[in-house]
């Protein structure tokens, strides 16, 4: 699919189709009112018969509009103007290009951009397009023996800017939503692999794969002889019960100008299947723990955005790969485990193991001495019982990285909600019989897993995003969502100021 921007009155385009939108009642945007003046009232006739009202979710396509060079004219509904919200602007945009790859045109322009989004420029306007379009365009049929694809999908798509000033802004803007849906692609294609393909030496490849794609990046695979030269009992003690090995995957990109400058870590829980070992989890819905590598998708999918960008940043991704299952050799309710830092563990249930495989890496990027740690988990259902379905959680032993990523989040759309990190809760995971127990009762059960990993991050700044509510749905639209690519790159993007033009 190729993105691009242009500048110009939309009567003067020539393309398969040309796209604007219509506000409720029946009255057109600032394009829309530019052609139907030159198509002599033809589409406004049109309104006002009835055909279309322009609430959000309508479509229109028109044929050989009178005075218009392209072959159709496609209208939108985007509901009330003055209640045009950022999650309404792209909604209209994926209902856009759902018709046009449903409709057989495979070229068209877009002028929704030009439409008002409060507090939102151009720059945001053409990247959410962006972004909105690849998502719409989304299919995983990789396993499918046949495979039902469009006819004739949309191939080339260009968006409107202001004048030819906002150029320069509209092509950065296409270039960070075109890498970011890459990123968040990769992470849909990887965590909505079934478990039998995607394992913790799967997980690898797909970081290996990197390379190809950047001379800025390098890897390092760290399977079970490495993690234990490193000590690393906690991570290991998870995957006992398993016949795929546990592979710790390092990702580092080092950008121009990265000499002198403190990495920023990422760390993703990468349990490409959890059954909860010896405290197995219920049958129903157990299908969907495939996806509890959903952050270490997450990570790898900003890796891969940044393989596109060239930022100059220094950036150190981990894939935290691992299974969980019941076995002979599995670990045990009771046990108590030494972690890599010196810390023991009294484990109390083995089905509370991302913290496990976590708390190692926490203390193996010590070594990087990072400016700032990021993890990111489907860690627990306490946090879907929080804050359902829209935003991961975020907790943090530094305000001003947790500002920083809630900023990212708001920027992006990909949302997150800061919950606390209070010395009261540390109470809850305390053991008679270790340092500390892995899990501290239902209660604030999102909070005391962070409290449980803040043990292990005291040397640097840190921060966790649970995003066991937003990395997948459920039901009939059951699959990956792409979360929290958008989320990681935006921050990014920010610390390399490259967020605007």
């Amino acid at each position: 699919m190729e993105f691009y921007v242009k500048s110009g009155h939309p009567e003067k385009q020539r393309s398969a189709c040309i796209v604007f939108g219509v506000y409720e009642p029946r009255r057109l945007s600032a394009a829309g009112e530019q052609l139907d003046k030159i198509s002599g009232g033809y589409i406004s006739q049109l309104l006002r018969r009835g055909d279309m009202e322009g609430k959000q979710g309508q479509v229109l396509l028109l044929h050989q509009v009178p005075n218009i060079n392209s072959d159709r004219v496609l209208l939108v509904g985007c509901g009330k103007e003055r209640e045009l919200s950022e999650r309404q602007y792209r909604q209209v945009i994926k209902k856009m290009m759902i018709t046009l790859n449903d409709t057989g045109s495979m070229e068209a322009v877009c002028y929704l951009t030009d439409l008002h989004v409060k507090g939102r420029d151009t720059y945001w306007r053409v990247r959410q397009a962006v972004e909105a379009s690849s998502d719409a365009l989304y299919l995983f049929n990789a396993l499918k023996s046949k495979k039902e694809e469009p006819r004739r999908p949309v191939r080339k798509l260009g968006f409107s800017v202001p004048t030819r000033k906002d150029l320069a802004c509209g092509e950065k803007a296409i270039l960070h939503g075109t890498a970011i849906s890459k990123g968040i692609n990769i992470c849909r294609d990887v965590a909505n692999m079934p478990p039998n393909i995607c394992n913790p030496v799967y997980l690898g490849e797909q970081a290996q794969a990197l390379t190809q794609l950047s001379d800025l990046i390098e890897v390092q695979l760290f399977g079970e002889k490495e993690l234990n030269e490193l000590n690393m009992q906690s991570y290991l003690a998870v995957g006992r019960g398993s016949e795929n090995e546990s592979v710790m995957s390092v990702i580092e990109y080092k950008g121009s100008q990265y000499k002198g400058k403190k990495p920023l870590v990422l760390i993703g829980k990468g349990l490409t299947f959890d059954s909860g070992g010896i405290s197995l989890k219920p049958g129903a819905g157990m299908d969907e723990m495939k996806y509890d590598m959903g952050g270490a998708a997450g990570v790898l999918g900003a890796m891969r955005a940044l393989a596109e960008m060239d930022l100059p940043i220094h950036v150190i991704g981990i894939l935290a790969g691992c299974e969980n299952m019941p076995d002979g050799r599995a670990y045990r309710p009771g046990d108590v485990i030494t972690t890599m830092s010196g810390q023991t563990v009294e484990v109390l249930n083995t089905d509370a193991e991302g913290r496990m495989v976590l708390c190692d890496v926490l203390t193996y990027v010590e070594r990087y001495e990072p400016e700032a740690v990021i993890d990111t988990a489907t860690l627990t259902g306490a946090c879907v019982i929080a804050l359902g379905h829209h935003a991961s959680g975020l907790m943090s032993n530094h305000n001003p990285l947790a500002h920083d990523i809630l900023n990212a989040g708001e920027q992006s759309g990909d949302r997150a909600w800061k919950m606390p990190l209070w010395d009261e809760y540390q109470e809850q995971i305390e053991s008679p019989f270790a340092d500390m127990s892995n899990i501290g009762g239902k209660a604030a059960g999102s909070i005391t897993a962070a409290a449980f990993l803040s043990r292990f991050a005291k040397k640097y700044h840190w921060a966790h995003l649970d995003v066991a509510g937003t990395a997948w749905n459920s039901g009939a639209n059951k699959g990956a969502t792409g979360r929290p690519v958008s989320i990681l790159t935006q921050y990014l993007l920010n610390k390399a100021g490259e967020s605007r033009e």
